[in-house]
């Protein structure tokens, strides 16, 4: 599926919505289970340093692995995006937004297991990226368009994980959802199902996120 749709993106004419999702689809699906055994194989690896194990080269020789393949799988929906899709998709609003935040999404990818100097570039880029989308987002959609409120949520993931901010995702994420409540009323039929479930998603890491920071404070002052 993905070899087929990466076909698809790179021939001249634009996208469908449906094709647009395949695509996203596609590498979200081979992207995420390799990002998912990484997560398992660094908090292995995290207990078996702790007891010095024999088993220790091996595990990050397979995870070292696993990191190439990232690398080659985000550099190339990357590749697809910044030659091929963002510049196709110029004018078409929604479409130009979905597409760099995908480019945002995947610079943040390699940045969680990128380290000094490349760690530095992605993570640039990815902020890039989505700074871009949600300018276009923030003027052309409406505040309860899924792939604006799947942007912001995204980009203040971002913030939290990758930039150490947790003050600016709260900031990101609380405006986001204030928008998006006082707007949704006027919420359309058939994306309520997915604006609404992305909404709680924002609230979801609000609640988690300011909880931390109150935290923090609590600890600082004590």
């Amino acid at each position: 599926m993905l070899n087929y749709m990466k076909k698809v993106a790179s021939m001249e004419q634009e996208l469908s919505v449906d094709e647009r999702n395949l695509l996203s689809v596609a590498y979200k699906n081979t992207v995420g289970t390799r990002r998912t055994a990484w997560r398992a194989l660094s908090s292995i690896e995290q207990k078996e340093e702790a007891k010095s194990s024999k088993y220790l080269k091996l595990l990050k020789e397979y995870k070292s692995a696993i990191e190439k393949e990232l690398n080659t799988y985000c550099d190339d929906i990357i590749e697809v995006l910044s030659q091929k899709l963002i510049p196709k998709s110029e004018g078409n609003y929604e479409a130009n937004v979905f597409y760099l935040k995908m480019k945002g999404d995947y610079f943040r990818y390699i940045s969680e297991y990128a380290v000094d100097d490349q760690h530095k570039t992605v993570s640039e880029s990815s902020l890039q990226a989505y700074t871009k989308a949600s300018e276009i987002a923030n003027e052309e959609l409406k505040t309860t368009h899924p792939i604006r409120l799947g942007l912001a949520l995204n980009f203040s993931v971002f913030h939290y994980e990758v930039m150490n901010d947790p003050t600016t995702a709260c900031q990101l994420a609380k405006d986001a959802f204030d928008k998006a409540i006082a707007d949704i009323e006027h919420l359309e039929e058939d994306v309520y199902k997915d604006a609404t479930t992305i909404m709680q998603l924002i609230r979801d890491n609000l609640t988690l996120w300011t909880s931390e920071l109150s935290q923090g404070n609590d600890d600082e002052e004590n």
